[in-house]
């Protein structure tokens, strides 16, 4: 029997304090690699529904102008998941997956080119995932080419740490993607801070360098707070009241999108290259539907909502109650088709979708549109992701200083959500990447390879090795 790994001798070893210069060295790279991308998609969605138009003649982006858009991103979407490896990342109707194994090289291009097809054309999905997708494969081929004998533990927190990264530029503050990847990937126990602290030192320098290259390049930053919003008084028990409502209305709704996406998935799947267009077809038509219905822009129902949020919490008053409740169909329904079949995150999405709920039901006596919206964000963010510190944390973060006064309301609506929807609609046992028909799944995701799954198993029984170490074959155990 070996005793397993003492947590403050490791951190005191000399190893790992050279994870740590490695982890500060592959912050930067990754860093600007993220930078890159959510410039591209921003460029991308500018040129495609606003410059393309008018090139072409338009005085303005004509009504039907998301149809063609939403099909060439099935098309492409489903041409990449057939024919690239990989299937694209993680399926987001499975939710926000970290902590597995990095992809592989080889995966890497299929990763971005589906985000890319996604979120440059429309669909309602956000760029969390593929950028958590994209840092932990880009810090595993960092130790590979750093020392190419390195063991498997050093590859796994450096991919970590660059998941970290990414995650942590996206949203501007590295705590707040601490939480996200530490409750998503199930970290805990004495081993916690070992493996955060590389991710926050990459984290940490990677976000300088973010800031840097935003005004370096004239871009911006993204930063997930909204300034300008309307002042919160005191909380009021009828706010209570409503945290109780908001909180089982988004477990019903959060609920029911998921159940429309993972009952669409097998049908996408199945027919891929005829079925992913047409489901991007159906959500230009929701698009399109909600435009001419409310006279707004098709762009409240298109996209992820990430830089949507903060506009529609400033001029809520311009919307009606009903406006808002069509939007909110509409943004639901859409959300649920494109998890069926594109690639992305789900985080941007729930927010929008929770922060529509809340100020539709500010309407009604009792309910400040701010505290409505934020409990509506931390409600559904806590049902779709299924992460309830993390929806606290959203949702208080996005109001600045006005997030700790509404925290009391926006934790119990994110409890009253989260226990409610594992009431409505249980977890699934098991997390899959969403298989696609024609592309092999690699051994190391989910649910394939079941012969080499069981006899790994079996070897595992007669030679347990603890997820801490690893073997080194002869007896003994490396840390």
């Amino acid at each position: 029997m070996t005793s397993p790994p003492d947590p403050a001798a490791l951190l005191r070893s000399r190893p790992y304090l050279a994870l740590l210069a490695l982890a500060a060295i592959i912050g930067v790279p990754i860093s600007a690699v993220a930078f890159g991308f959510l410039a591209l998609v921003s460029k991308l969605q500018q040129w495609i529904f606003t410059d393309l138009p008018k090139g072409l003649g338009f005085h303005g982006t004509p009504l039907w102008w998301p149809l063609p858009a939403l099909a060439l991103a099935g098309l492409l979407v489903a041409l990449t998941l057939r024919y690239l490896p990989g299937t694209g990342g993680h399926s987001p109707a499975d939710g926000l997956q970290a902590g597995g194994p990095p992809p592989v090289p080889i995966d890497l291009p299929g990763v971005a080119l589906a985000a890319l097809a996604t979120l440059s054309l429309g669909a309602v999905l956000g760029p969390e995932a593929p950028l958590i997708a994209l840092g932990g494969g880009l810090g595993a081929c960092a130790v590979h080419l750093a020392r190419k004998d390195a063991p498997p533990q050093v590859a796994t927190m450096l991919a970590a740490a660059g998941s970290f990264t990414a995650i942590s530029t996206l949203f501007g503050s590295p705590l707040l993607g601490a939480f996200l990847l530490m409750e998503a990937a199930g970290i805990g126990g004495a081993m916690l801070g070992l493996v955060l602290v590389p991710g926050l030192l990459a984290a940490g320098i990677g976000s300088l360098i973010f800031i840097g290259l935003g005004h370096w390049t004239g871009l911006g930053a993204f930063s997930l707070a909204i300034p300008g919003l309307p002042q919160l008084g005191t909380l009021t028990v009828g706010e209570f009241g409503w945290a109780l409502v908001i909180g089982l209305a988004a477990a019903v709704l959060g609920s029911a999108i998921r159940w429309l996406a993972l009952l669409l998935r097998p049908h996408v799947e199945r027919r891929i290259l005829l079925a992913t267009p047409i489901a991007g077809l159906a959500v230009a038509g929701l698009a399109i539907a909600y435009a001419a219905g409310t006279g707004k822009g098709f762009s409240d129902v298109l996209f992820s909502g990430q830089s949507a949020l903060g506009p529609l919490l400033v001029h809520s008053a311009s919307y009606t109650a009903g406006a808002l409740l069509l939007l909110l169909v509409c943004k639901a329904a859409a959300y649920a088709v494109s998890m069926s079949g594109f690639r992305g995150g789900p985080v941007f999405p729930a927010m929008f979708a929770g922060a529509i709920g809340g100020l539709a039901l500010s309407h009604l006596p009792g309910l400040p549109p701010i505290a409505g919206a934020a409990m509506g964000i931390g409600a559904m963010c806590a049902v779709m992701l299924r992460l309830p510190m993390t929806s606290v944390l959203l949702a208080t973060v996005l109001l600045t200083s006005d997030g700790l006064a509404v925290m009391p309301v926006v934790i119990v609506a994110v409890v009253v959500a989260y226990v409610a929807s594992a009431w409505i609609s249980p977890a699934p046992a098991k997390k899959g990447t969403g298989s696609v028909p024609g592309v092999p799944v690699p051994a190391r995701q989910d649910g394939a390879n079941e012969p080499e799954d069981r006899e790994d198993k079996a070897d595992q029984a007669e030679d347990p090795v603890p997820l801490a170490e690893g073997h080194d074959g002869q007896g003994g155990y490396q840390n």
